[in-house]
């Protein structure tokens, strides 16, 4: 334990990053529930919730942004974009298969994931922004599925 240091919880979150985890840790296997620094091991907890929305977040624009291109861009079609869409969404997958209840988090943010693919889209393209539909023209379940054949429309 943090004895040589003389640091408190708080003083040491900021101090040793990693010192903190593991005296956190040791005192919540051992109960010793008064000492840990609660404070800053909730925002902790809190931001891991927001790290995996963002997470979702990143992967879901990514893979709009390359099925845009792929369905706007038919001539450049390349297998450096088909490989991202699988990547992500395998990267999608697996975060699901840890934490299901994101399920809903992603298809409630659809709408706004696919306004920033658009927008980057047009930017990497070119293409005016009018050009993509103002909507999601996908649906969670076509974002998610690996079969690129349905996006050669």
């Amino acid at each position: 334990m943090n004895t040589e240091l003389k640091i408190s919880q708080p003083d040491l979150y900021e101090a040793d990053y990693y010192l903190w985890i593991q005296e956190t840790l040791e005192k919540l296997k051992h109960q010793n529930y008064e000492q840990v620094d609660w404070k800053n091991l909730l925002d902790e907890i809190e931001d891991m919730g927001k790290s995996e929305r963002r997470s979702l977040s990143s992967n879901l624009v990514i893979i709009l942004l390359h099925l845009l291109k792929w369905q706007y861009q038919r001539d450049r079609r390349s297998e450096s974009w088909r490989l991202s869409i699988v990547k992500h969404q395998i990267r999608i997958e697996e975060a699901l298969e840890d934490s299901p209840s994101l399920k809903g988090f992603l298809a409630e943010n659809l709408e706004k994931q696919y306004r920033k693919s658009a927008r980057l889209a047009s930017a990497e393209t070119g293409l005016p922004i009018g050009e993509f539909p103002s909507e999601c023209p996908y649906s969670i379940a076509e974002v998610l599925e690996s079969d690129l054949s349905a996006f050669n429309r």
